[in-house]
């Protein structure tokens, strides 16, 4: 049995067994069998449990009861957009002739799919102020990398190959040095400024013939906005580089900012984060890429184009090919089509302006109680340090760990790496402000107990099925495989 704090779940599935009890009947096969597997390939025992049909959906059921999640409570991850994603999209994406789809069924027999594919093409165009989009690409790090490779592809069609290096903020997202480095370039680090901007005379420095581009979360993973982003993007281009931007705080610049204005050639957008999917668990994604028009023939394939009342799938011709099996995750690209229809330009304005204000609303009703490094106007996500509660004897980690029994999911923590004790809180548009407020006060009692009462934080949590672990094991030793008692 699991146990932990006052709650103790039921057995797991192989201590409920019994021989000979069955949760459903197979039918024969109603298909010639395939060619045997080879004996040595086979195993001759195959423990499996062997227990009712209730029972297994009691298992499940109560399970999924001890999880957090954006369905049953309020999940401030910061940088992850967990927000509430209306249910009218899912029904979108389980219509018939949009689940049952075949991605290798001739064009003229899925014209519907094509054309809602090519109006979100114009769609995140329009949000992004760019030209080309493809909607390959199957996450927010797939559309990096897709990205950097259209800059590569770019500088080698000019038959420029000395720009190896690309300038990556320290306070941007973590998959964007990776990124850069899977698509063959050197990475070096921008620093920040004392106000969390990009240093610009470190960029100035850097901006030379070698230089193939820059990276750039904006807002960056500060949860602010780069003051000086026009002159960064400006300075990239005098030195011959492109500038790639992470949309993945897209949240905090919906109907108010577009990137191709401010000076980026090339973006991706996280649909599963800022345009509607469920969020976590790994999956599934979407990670559009957009671009100017100087890059739009180095667009991943395919991309859908209309021809008269015709709509068709066709490669860029100098495209960096396909970087997915399809056309992208189809249901991720529906919910998304639905939810920009649904919010209409204004109810897409609406989200950022709501997204900022609540994130700067936890920021001003806390940084009385956790320092704030950068105390400036925040976006859509405000990063606090919990170095005070450290002075204490309490990490960050252990405030974390605490939230859990007052029902909240942690933040994001000791991200961004440029931040001692770092909590970054993203309250995104959807939560009310009796919500927020009950979350301040859990925080506000923490913090209270961190001198009253630090015993009490750093044994957290003690209300969860399972309370502390030993982490380092937990990450080299995983206890993966059921054992009997």
């Amino acid at each position: 049995m699991i146990k932990g704090g006052n709650r103790t779940t039921d057995k797991l599935l192989m201590d409920r067994s019994v021989p000979g009890r069955a949760g459903v009947v197979t039918p024969d096969l109603d298909v010639p069998e395939q060619a045997k597997l080879s004996p040595d390939l086979l195993r001759s025992n195959l423990q499996l449990p062997e227990i009712s049909e209730p029972e297994v959906v009691q298992y499940f059921t109560n399970l999924s009861q001890l999880n957090f999640s954006i369905d049953t409570q309020f999940y401030p991850l910061g940088s992850c957009t967990m927000k509430y994603n209306p249910k009218v999209n899912d029904e979108m994406a389980f219509l018939p002739g949009f689940a049952n789809i075949h991605p290798l069924q001739p064009a003229e027999t899925a014209q519907g799919a094509l054309e809602l594919l090519y109006k979100l093409q114009e769609f995140l165009a329009e949000v992004t102020g760019m030209h080309g989009v493809s909607l390959a690409t199957l996450a927010g790090a797939h559309g990096e990398l897709a990205g950097v490779l259209m800059i590569r592809a770019y500088h080698h069609s000019r038959n420029d190959f000395s720009r190896t290096k690309i300038a990556i903020p320290d306070s941007a997202h973590g998959t964007n040095p990776a990124s850069a480095a899977m698509a063959g370039f050197d990475v070096v680090t921008l620093p920040s400024d004392s106000n969390g901007n990009i240093d610009l005379d470190q960029l100035r420095n850097l901006a030379g013939s070698d230089l193939a581009g820059a990276m750039i979360t904006l807002p960056s993973t500060l949860g602010i906005f780069d003051e000086n982003i026009v002159e960064v993007c400006k300075i990239v281009h005098e030195a011959g580089g492109m500038v790639y931007g992470d949309g993945a705080n897209m949240n905090a610049l919906l109907g108010r900012a577009k990137l191709g204005e401010l000076g980026f050639d090339v973006a991706h957008l996280n649909l599963h984060k800022t345009f509607s999917t469920p969020h976590g668990g790994g999956g599934p994604g979407a990670g559009p890429v957009c671009c100017v028009e100087s890059l739009t023939p180095f667009l991943a394939s395919p991309l859908v184009t209309k021809s008269g009342d015709c709509f068709t799938l066709f490669t860029p011709e100098e495209s960096i090919g396909k970087i997915s099996g399809f056309h992208g995750n189809f249901g991720v690209l529906v919910r998304a089509y639905t939810y920009i229809r649904t919010l209409g330009a204004e109810g897409l304005k609406s989200i950022s302006g709501n997204a900022v204000l609540n994130a700067n609303y936890i920021m001003e009703s806390l940084k009385d109680k956790y320092f704030l490094p950068y105390d400036r106007q925040c976006m859509h996500e405000v990063v606090f340090s919990a170095d005070w509660q450290k002075e204490r004897g309490v990490s960050g980690l252990e405030v974390a760990k605490r939230l859990l029994d007052y029902g909240y999911h942690a933040p994001t923590m000791y991200f961004p790496l440029i931040v001692h004790e770092a909590l970054m809180i993203e309250p995104t548009e959807s939560e009310t402000k009796e919500t927020l407020d009950a979350f301040i006060q859990a925080l506000v009692q923490i913090d209270q107990e961190s001198h009253d009462q630090p015993e009490t934080v750093r044994h957290a949590p003690h209300t969860t099925p399972v309370s502390r672990l030993d982490e380092a094991q937990a990450a080299r030793r995983p206890d993966l495989k059921w054992q009997p008692q």
